[in-house]
């Protein structure tokens, strides 16, 4: 997935993204997020700036 680095990703993203891993990796939300984490950020949470990371939690934790 191509992500612009120069653009603050939006929670409702997040949202969506998380869901979809959970479905196709038939998984919980810590599942997800992990799994998010690790491939989409590369374990770095600075890797798109605080905001982005910031709006990765908030998405997450919605889905508790």
């Amino acid at each position: 997935m191509t992500v612009n680095h120069g653009g603050n990703l939006h929670e409702a993203y997040f949202i969506s993204y998380l869901k979809l891993v959970m479905a196709s990796r038939e998984c919980g939300t810590a599942c997800a997020e992990n799994f998010a984490f690790e491939t989409f950020f590369s374990g770095d949470a600075s890797k798109f700036g605080p905001t982005t990371f910031e709006r990765f939690q908030r998405a997450a934790a919605s889905l508790k």
